[in-house]
């Protein structure tokens, strides 16, 4: 056979990846937050997009007034602010006398008697008194800053030492302070980081470590008891091997640890009620930040005749319209190629970017509506009737790829009344039932397990194979390593501790 050079025609089918099904994939996996960034990026960048006016409107209803009336744009009267603006009829006295009519309207006439004074919660805006409490505006309710571990632990910093160098050290230490209020970095790291010794880090670390809160800068757990007890004047002999043995705290082996503290039961009880007043995580008491609320993307209503009612949040849906007036007079007064070659790709983006949110929109819809009637009895009768459930059900059901699914339910979140819960919730795994009847979902029984350990009385505490004997009359085939994983994950000790720690004096 020789090789020569032939012409030969082929047919086939491929999948491009267009830039305009990677934005829509994107788009369909984003949350609404990034979402709104992602459109408000778009809105700058993009001069043919425009927010549509009934997000316009719903913006303007938050500048309206406590009464709930918007604010008028022109009047026959002066609106208030209006003083700010003389007309050009007006004479100079005229403006002078409105300007005293004015400002007698937006301070009271009398003045404080002796021995009396205004707060300044008594001044409210729009004019007028009013005492605190009564539903006036309060700047202070809006205005109250919270002060962070690291601010805290800064002020103190500077009355502690005047010494620039250890002020920069300990700056460095408060910096690796984690919100817990633990040092996360080692002493010889924050040393080779600043270029010192770590004796000298030790040092100014022992300042650090006398700091308000109590336990503040501990590299663990024993260390943050110790201060504690320190400054408490508790940290005798006995309470130091207490604390070096925090294992056999964990475990409530109290015969052991009265052998290696030296002392009886009572003395051994008192200790560890000491040592349940103090705090393991001392920051904690600080704001470490602000939390952002989760917003759903799907809401869940029941209807009078008994079925659910699905919406979209309109809160994260972003209305976009492409305006098409402006691209018009655009394209009419371009004068070169370049110009009309860019106002042409910004109309094209722009359709795109409209499109690819209505099918996100109606994909997210879409696929809540298949696990709201796959999860019908959970939303009727709660977690114990949670149904096993896994995206490639969802996705025969709805005509849609696994991934599709996959990219829909992540980072989106459902308000049901039950509560809101991520879309990823409702996919769980299934657990045989023990005659063959319908299997069970993972969570139901994680929630079954949770149930009977909180129901177990002190004298009668449930082993992992009396649970796994309650789950199996109850039709759930289930091994004991599967109840042990499930109860670890949910963090419930075993049955000896938990023996030990109902027994336990209080």
């Amino acid at each position: 056979m020789s090789l020569t050079p032939r012409l030969i025609l082929r047919q086939s089918q491929s999948l491009v990846m267009t830039p305009q099904l990677m934005q829509a994939i994107k788009l369909l996996q984003l949350s609404s937050l990034d979402l709104a960034v992602y459109v408000a990026e778009e809105l700058e960048r993009n001069p043919l997009l425009e927010r549509a006016p009934e997000e316009d409107a719903r913006e303007g209803e938050s500048d309206r007034d406590d009464g709930g009336e918007e604010t008028p744009a022109a009047s026959d009267g002066p609106v208030e602010g209006d003083w700010l603006q003389p007309s050009l009829s007006e004479s100079r006295a005229d403006i002078e006398d409105r300007l005293d009519t004015d400002l007698g309207n937006l301070y009271p006439d009398e003045q404080p008697s002796a021995g009396e004074t205004y707060a300044a919660s008594d001044w409210a805006l729009g004019g007028g008194g009013g005492q605190a409490g009564e539903g006036d505006f309060s700047f202070d309710s809006v205005l109250r800053d919270e002060i962070s571990l690291a601010d805290h632990l800064e002020a103190q910093l500077q009355l502690a030492t005047e010494d620039p160098r250890e002020r920069i050290i300990g700056g460095a230490l408060i910096g690796a302070i984690d919100d817990a209020g633990y040092l996360s970095e080692s002493v010889e790291s924050v040393a080779e980081r600043i270029g010192t010794t770590p004796t000298e880090v030790e040092k100014v670390l022992a300042i650090v470590q006398g700091f308000d809160p109590a336990g503040v800068g501990a590299r663990d757990l024993a260390e943050c008891l110790a201060i504690q007890l320190r400054e408490r004047d508790r940290f005798d002999p006995a309470m130091q091997c207490l604390v070096a043995n925090l294992e056999l705290v964990a475990r409530r082996d109290l015969a052991a640890l009265r052998r290696v503290c030296g002392v009886d039961e009572e003395d051994i009880a008192d200790m560890l009620h000491e040592l349940r007043a103090l705090t393991p995580k001392p920051g904690l008491c600080f704001g470490g930040g602000n939390v952002q609320t989760v917003i759903p993307d799907v809401i869940v209503r029941q209807a009078p005749d008994g079925t659910w009612a699905l919406e979209l949040n309109p809160e994260t849906l972003p209305r976009l319209l492409v305006n098409q007036a402006y691209q018009a007079r655009v394209s009419g007064r371009s004068a070169n190629a370049q110009e009309k070659a860019f106002v042409t790709e910004c109309l094209q983006t722009a359709n795109w970017l409209v499109r690819s949110l209505e099918q996100r929109a109606r994909t997210i819809l879409k696929v809540s509506a298949e696990i709201v009637r796959q999860q019908d009895a959970f939303l009727t009768r709660g977690v114990e009737y949670l149904r096993p459930l896994n995206l490639r059900a969802v996705a025969e059901a709805t005509g849609l790829h696994e991934s599709t699914i996959s990219r829909v339910t992540a980072n989106k979140y459902m308000a049901t009344p039950r509560g809101i819960f991520e879309m990823k919730y409702f996919f769980t795994a299934a657990i045989a039932a023990t005659v063959g009847g319908e299997a069970h979902s993972a969570e139901a029984v994680r929630h079954r397990i949770r149930q009977m350990i909180e129901a177990e009385a002190p004298s009668a505490i449930l082993s992992d194979d009396t649970i796994v004997q309650n789950l199996r009359d109850g039709g759930i085939d289930i091994a004991r390593r599967t109840v042990a994983k499930y109860r670890e994950g949910m963090g419930i000790p075993s049955s000896v501790q938990r023996r030990r720690e109902k027994m336990a004096p209080a």
